[in-house]
């Protein structure tokens, strides 16, 4: 993926200005809104769906591992297919495959609202996906077009925050339309908002692009999806067909040799869209380790805490988004001061600090019962937030810092790759790991074999049997199943996080990095 990469290698023609001078005028910070607007549905999207997945499951009759994959699919899609997107922007045009990806995102958000099955949603999410791993990369690439290099920091970190105040909303935005509409109303919320960000920018936006950049490589492309498809796919199936079973096994298998193909192919390559030498860089590579590690755990935590405050603890979909801001609060706040802290001590102690505070959370979290109320969940959520606040800003700042300019696009692509990925697979894995410790412990008593094998599904589907048989026995086990599975959830969670805090305070250089730091 390329985006800053430009500066040195396109031609002047290639990024002037429009006949109004966007440049040089304050139509260009309107412009930025316009990309703001386009990346602000991913931050939406990232959240807003977690709230819904109690309503799909009863409406739509999906299992754990289908709501796993309603989630994954968009994610494995945006993280294999945001490299070659950077690089496609840059050879046809950014503004165009920025458009391109937004009116795709756009149309799938609106089949999304009339899907009526589990598979039909997992397609439309997949094509989502797409749509989002042309938005995010070229929205930034955009931005060398507007702005000079001394206003360029400003406007990513502005373009940055734009994304950012779209998780905290989307909760709280998906509980408002659920109270109201039916759960199809969090994908049609998409539809106007991706139509004023193509009207902008097609109004404020200029074209530019790097026809010098290598073709895109056709091959790694399919690899990276087929790869992080199968182990996915792998990983969901496992709880349910067994983890020796050939359907888990093989794709397991083949995600291993297509990955290790991937890898392999990429650094024989001139010019590869993975640039694995950038882990050579002991600062980027430990600050990148530590992102992976807290997008694994936040999409994982975002999959179970939902269908625990709606379903166990009662609350409706507005309340659950509601009672998800703790969270979102710390995190928000530890961004705020996380940049004096690291010029007081270092990246290294900041973020080997802000993951040990992950993982108490996390491990308050893993001791919760099926008695506890709201008041311990919140507690242990805001400590998560400021967790992730002081671990993934400074890290991510530090990552991009530790690159030289002309290859923050390479790094910041891989980086955001990676992160992706992590998600995808925190989503599958410990996804795995809740339904593997709900079914474990769920007691369906007396119940015909088709109801049994549904309430096994999720706890959701068990709670709506155990309400219309007004079965107070199947509820309880239910629920106390769910906590089990939920507490296995965040004990692996504190445990990695702990382990990963003294691996960064260990192995993470304090100060800048750089080539000086390239040694393992």
């Amino acid at each position: 993926m390329s985006t800053d990469r430009t500066v040195g290698t396109t031609a002047p023609s290639d990024l002037a200005p429009p006949a109004g001078g966007i440049q040089t005028s304050s139509r260009r910070w309107w412009a930025l809104a316009a990309v703001c607007l386009s990346v602000l549905v991913l931050g939406f999207d990232g959240t807003i769906l977690n709230v819904a997945l109690p309503d799909m499951a009863v409406q739509l009759h999906a299992t754990t591992g289908q709501l796993q994959w309603i989630v994954d699919a968009y994610l494995v899609v945006f993280a294999a297919a945001m490299l070659p997107a950077g690089l496609l922007g840059d050879r046809f045009g950014r503004r165009r495959l920025l458009i391109g990806g937004l009116v795709l995102f756009g149309v799938a958000s609106l089949i999304g609202t009339l899907a009526d099955s589990p598979n039909t949603l997992i397609a439309v999410r997949a094509v989502m996906g797409l749509g989002g791993a042309l938005i995010m990369p070229l929205g930034i690439a955009i931005l060398p077009s507007l702005f000079s290099p001394a206003e360029r920091p400003r406007a990513i970190a502005v373009m940055t925050a734009g994304m950012a105040v779209g998780m905290p909303l989307g909760p709280m935005l998906g509980g408002l339309l659920l109270n109201h509409f039916w759960w199809g109303s969090i994908f049609l919320i998409n539809v106007p908002l991706i139509a004023i960000g193509i009207a902008a920018c097609l109004w404020l936006v200029p074209e530019s692009r790097d026809p010098s950049v290598p073709r895109v490589d056709p091959l790694s492309a399919v690899v990276g999806v087929l790869g992080l498809g199968a182990l996915t796919f792998g990983i969901i199936q496992g709880p349910t067909d067994g983890w020796g079973s050939a359907r888990v096994v093989a794709p397991l298998v083949a995600s291993v040799l297509l990955l290790g193909h991937l890898v392999r192919r990429e650094r024989t390559l001139p010019h590869p869209m993975v640039d694995f030498t950038l882990l050579a860089d002991r600062v980027y590579r430990w600050s990148t380790a530590a992102s992976v590690l807290v997008s694994f755990v936040l999409m994982g935590g975002l999959f179970v805490l939902p269908q625990y405050l709606q379903s166990v603890l009662g609350y409706d979909a507005l309340g659950t988004g509601v009672r998800l801001m703790p969270m979102m609060a710390g995190l928000l706040l530890a961004a705020r001061v996380a940049e004096r802290l690291v010029a007081r001590l270092s990246v290294r102690w900041v973020v080997a600090s802000g993951m040990l505070v992950v993982a108490a959370s996390m491990l308050l979290g893993a001791s919760t019962t099926t008695g506890d109320g709201y008041g311990r969940t919140a507690l242990w959520l805001g400590a998560l937030g400021l967790g992730m606040g002081f671990t993934m800003v400074p890290a991510m700042g530090a990552a991009m810092a530790a690159l030289p300019d002309d290859r923050a696009g390479v790094g910041s692509g891989l980086l955001q790759t990676l992160r992706q990925s992590a998600s995808a697979i925190g989503v599958a894995l410990l996804g795995s790991l809740l339904a593997g410790g709900y079914t474990a412990r769920l007691d369906t008593g007396s119940l015909p074999e088709p109801l049994a094998r549904t309430a096994r599904g999720s706890v959701s589907a068990a709670q709506a049997i155990a309400e219309q048989l007004h079965d107070t026995a199947l509820a309880a086990s239910a629920h106390a199943a769910f906590v089990h599975g939920m507490d296995l959830v965040l004990l692996a969670c504190g445990i990695g996080s702990a382990l990963s805090a003294a691996l960064i305070a260990w192995r993470m250089p304090s100060s800048g990095g750089g080539a000086g730091e390239s040694q393992a």
